[in-house]
């Protein structure tokens, strides 16, 4: 195994507790040789439900660390079904995490890992404070359409996975700040967290390759254009890390059609076989 252990950020409510559980599963899978801690960032969800998370974990050679937060810390934010208040948490993660931990890597629950995350983890930040993907290359309309929105320059970056020097973003990142703007824009948030991000920290971000660490398999047709043709579904399967399922439509529902939903309901049949047996 590798020596030094991967911090991984999650947040999520009792409703994703069973598509956390695949991506671990397919994370584990295919980083083998690496160790893991995982660190959770939740307000409700119960204790006997953690205690299965423990469990869970366990057999997969994981540590798990639940750290609750008090919800009415963001009782201005906008939320709904689909953006519970558990997503602002990534953004206040510097400022809940224990400040022995330097660096953590923030992944969605409704990932499939299915490369090494071991290049993004060791990934040279520069000056940077995080580094994550944007999609502009797949839909320019819409990012050009963030960009006049949040009156920004740069791409708009999916929050998705977010690599985070926790070093740098403990000075960078005030609570003060992103309450504020939050009750000041509530109105004009149309993916509240991460317009959020893009706007306080998309200058302090780096850009990373969406195609291998953050790949929206609706587009799988877009990419393959955007690059002749390479990245079809061999080369996909050999580079990309990060299956990332973004909008409504969610691999583990029994009504999902799209091209890697077998991909999917494979790494649900790894994690929930040896319980059902």
């Amino acid at each position: 195994m590798q020596s030094d252990k991967i911090n991984l950020l999650v947040t999520f409510d009792k409703n994703y507790i069973r598509p956390f559980e695949v991506m671990l599963k397919s994370l584990v899978t295919t980083n083998a040789k690496e160790m893991f801690h995982v660190w959770l960032l939740h307000s409700e969800i119960p204790i006997e439900n953690l205690q299965e998370l423990h469990e869970f974990c366990s057999e997969q050679r994981v540590t798990l660390t639940p750290i609750q937060v008090d919800r009415k810390i963001f009782k201005y934010a906008p939320i709904s079904k689909q953006y519970p208040q558990e997503m602002y948490y990534r953004l206040l993660a510097p400022l809940l995490l224990p400040e022995s931990i330097e660096k953590v890597l923030y992944i969605d629950p409704d990932i499939l890992v299915i490369n090494s995350i071991r290049p993004l983890w060791e990934i040279d930040l520069g000056d940077n404070t995080f580094a994550a993907a944007s999609h502009s290359g797949v839909f320019d309309l819409m990012s050009d359409v963030n960009r006049v929105r949040l009156g920004q320059e740069h791409d708009y970056y999916n929050s998705g996975v977010i690599l985070i020097d926790l070093i740098k973003a403990r000075k960078l990142v005030k609570a003060e700040e992103i309450f504020d703007y939050v009750k000041t824009h509530a109105a004009e948030l149309v993916l509240p967290d991460q317009d959020v991000f893009n706007f306080l920290y998309g200058d302090d971000t780096l850009q990373i390759d969406d195609t291998i660490w953050n790949f929206d398999p609706r587009y799988f047709t877009a990419y393959r254009l955007r690059s002749n043709g390479q990245c079809d579904m061999d080369w996909l399967m050999q580079n990309t890390v990060f299956l990332h399922f973004c909008g409504k439509k969610k691999p583990w529902k029994a009504s999902y059609s799209n091209r890697f939903a077998s991909l999917y309901k494979h790494y649900m049949n790894l994690t929930f076989r040896k319980t059902n047996e």
